[in-house]
């Protein structure tokens, strides 16, 4: 006579409605960004002025550069309200204790053994770290939009030149925020947490 082990299934991640859509329209907001903002630069690199490193056409998006402007600020509205309804609805749903960085994470760091405890230590960290990052790129983005208007930003860096390092600075930094947390995310839950949230 045999016996049937029963074999435990791994039970599927399941994400609220609330982050998918927050993550979907990231990613669709930033990658529009991101591309109209390769086509704004080509305009005026950063490093070199008009006779500087471009960017290759298939990277961007608008074709000149007020093309690439409309682009960039209509990505911009859709991220800063996006981000905007997430922040509140972090703060209603109170997931902010589940997903931000805490005191219990930094002493994780220094004592735990637990590999899995050290993911989500570095995963909240990561996540939280990308806050300001997000905001800074906002922040710099309107001073260049609208330097008239608010012009104490530009003397906050200092020069217009500092303003348009400082906003270009940011994508490679998101980028980089991007690959960790998707590492990060696959380490926690596999390939399966990621995918939960968007679909």
């Amino acid at each position: 006579m045999t016996s049937t082990v029963p074999v435990k299934t791994r039970k599927l991640p399941i994400q609220a409605i609330g982050a998918k859509i927050f993550h979907s329209c990231n990613i669709v907001s930033l990658s529009l960004m991101m591309t109209s903002g390769l086509q704004i630069y080509n305009a005026n690199p950063v490093f070199g002025g008009r006779a500087g490193l471009h960017i290759p056409p298939i990277f961007t998006l608008g074709g000149w550069l007020a093309g690439g402007r409309h682009w960039h600020f209509a990505a911009m509205w859709l991220f800063s309200l996006n981000l905007l309804w997430y922040g509140i609805y972090v703060l209603i749903t109170r997931r902010w204790r589940h997903r931000f960085v805490g005191v219990n994470d930094l002493k994780a760091l220094q004592k735990t053994q637990n590999p899995q405890r050290l993911v989500y230590a570095w995963h909240r960290i990561v996540y939280t770290a990308i806050i300001p990052i997000l905001l800074l790129a906002l922040f710099t983005g309107i001073g260049m939009y609208k330097p008239a208007q608010f012009p104490w930003i530009v003397g906050m860096f200092g020069s217009w030149q500092a303003l348009r390092i400082v906003h270009f600075a940011s994508v490679p930094l998101f980028i980089l925020f991007t690959v960790i947390h998707s590492l990060l995310g696959r380490k926690a839950g596999g390939s399966q947490l990621t995918e939960s949230m968007f679909w």
